[in-house]
């Protein structure tokens, strides 16, 4: 047997091997969600967080660092049953194989009964709760609904209970999910469905017993609201007695069981049977007391008629209603005739005022004056146009532009100052002559002086 040569052999460093086992860990796992209990917890100066998460079998240590652990919303602790979502790694300084946990909740029936009370307050200081929006029962509902799981024990209870207590009321069952992760969006959605239609007079809300997680679809904050919002009165019937949800609370009234939730829903069949025959007894007693007084009051009646027969009283009646019809017709005849007399007389007076031949003058009277108008105007244009023609003759004559046409031009500094005599410039200066169309840029080559006047 030969011994490989130290030029042959691949000698790994221990960093080396604790960074390529490092590597691997990373590489081979995904982000895991990894429960068990807190030990050994402690937070240094730096604000990272080391801990030991273990279970019966098994433990694995932790870390948390700062950038993380402050978004905690609870205090770790010893003990503590808690979920962490991590990616697996190794120190290398020390080869230990650990967590890199990047978030932390606690696990269990604690955090949820500190997500109920969390919800519970919440919903109270928003008057959910308050007995002020809690509406009373149907005494005899016309339809019953109830939204459970259609194949639960509380279904069965609640029937059996309606059953008992009044057959005659019909039920309808919105069936539902009671228990999972999408239970509550489902409950929600059935209780507003329900609402919507408005086939039932009453609400029945349940589901058996179980646990705070088997019963925490009824603690959640989109349940609470459908209940809250919906216009049917709602009776919860969640779980046993012992057992409170945020269901409870919003509802208008809470039975601590289905079956007990049924009986608040259902009147008592034999107390209403009870009651019909009272009623039943009631009035015959007051029929017969009511006929009896009619009968007699029938029998008064008939004397009375029997002394005093009302033809006579009938005809002469008839003959004062003839009487007055022939007096009114005489009245109507007369008022016609005074009335017919007095509209005569007035249309004599409209036709002497007529407003006719006036118009007419007036018509007349207007064209006149349009003509007389049409003539003062034209005179009137024809005199402006001959005085402005004279003033526009006026104005040419003294105007410079005409002289400017005769050849003569306007002779100005390079400032714009009109020259009148060369002591204003010398020569090289640049001037400028206007002419009658166009200018001339010049210089001044020679300068002449003026002759002695």
């Amino acid at each position: 047997m030969t011994i490989p040569s130290s030029d042959d052999r691949d000698i790994y460093s221990v960093g080396r091997l604790n960074a390529e086992a490092r590597g691997l860990l990373e590489g081979a796992f995904p982000l895991l969600w990894v429960q068990g209990e807190l030990s050994n917890v402690s937070r240094p100066s730096s604000g990272h967080l080391y801990f030991t998460l273990k279970d019966a079998n098994a433990q694995v240590r932790c870390a948390m660092f700062r950038g993380n652990n402050r978004f905690l919303k609870f205090r770790p602790a010893d003990g503590a049953q808690v979920v962490v979502r991590a990616s697996l790694s190794l120190y290398e300084a020390r080869g230990d194989y650990q967590l890199i946990v990047q978030s932390m909740e606690e696990a269990g029936d604690g955090a949820l009964q500190r997500a109920f009370e969390a919800l519970k307050q919440k919903l109270a200081a928003e008057g959910l709760f308050e007995a002020a929006h809690k509406r009373a029962l149907p005494a005899l509902p016309k339809r019953i609904g109830v939204i459970t799981s259609p194949t639960g024990a509380a279904i069965r209870d609640i029937l059996s209970v309606l059953k008992r207590r009044f057959p005659a009321i019909p039920v309808l069952i919105y069936p539902v999910a009671v228990q999972g992760q999408a239970a509550g969006a489902e409950i929600a959605a059935m209780i507003r469905r329900a609402d919507a239609r408005r086939e039932c007079d009453v609400l029945i809300i349940a589901r058996g017993g179980g646990s705070l997680e088997d019963l925490w679809a009824f603690n959640e904050e989109i349940v609470a609201r459908a209940i809250f919002d919906c216009s049917i009165p709602t009776v919860s019937g969640v779980g046993h007695e012992v057992d409170f949800t945020i269901a409870d609370f919003v509802a208008d009234q809470r039975a601590p069981t289905p079956s007990v939730a049924a009986e608040m829903v259902s009147p008592d069949q034999h107390d209403w049977l009870n009651q019909l025959r009272a009623l039943d007894s009631e009035l015959y007693k007051r029929l017969t007391r009511q006929m009896q007084r009619l009968g007699e009051r029938l029998t008064w009646i008939g004397k009375r008629l029997q002394q005093q027969h009302p033809g006579q009283r009938l005809r002469q009646r008839a003959q004062r209603l003839d009487e007055l019809e022939q007096r009114l017709q005489r009245g109507l005849r007369n008022a016609l005739q005074g009335r017919a007399s007095r509209l005569a007389t007035l249309q004599a007076q409209l036709q002497r005022h007529h407003p006719g031949p006036r118009l007419q003058h007036l018509r007349d009277l207007q064209i006149a004056l349009v003509r007389r108008l049409h003539v003062g105007v034209h005179t009137q244009l024809k005199h402006l146009r001959q005085h402005l023609s004279a003033l526009a003759h006026g104005l040419n004559t003294v105007s410079p532009l005409a002289t400017l046409d005769r050849g003569y031009a306007i002779v100005t500094t390079a400032d714009g100052h009109v020259l009148h005599t060369t002591q204003h410039v010398q020569r090289g200066d640049r001037i400028e002559a206007r002419l009658a169309r166009g200018r001339l840029h010049c210089v001044v080559d020679a300068l002449e002086p003026p002759a002695e006047d």
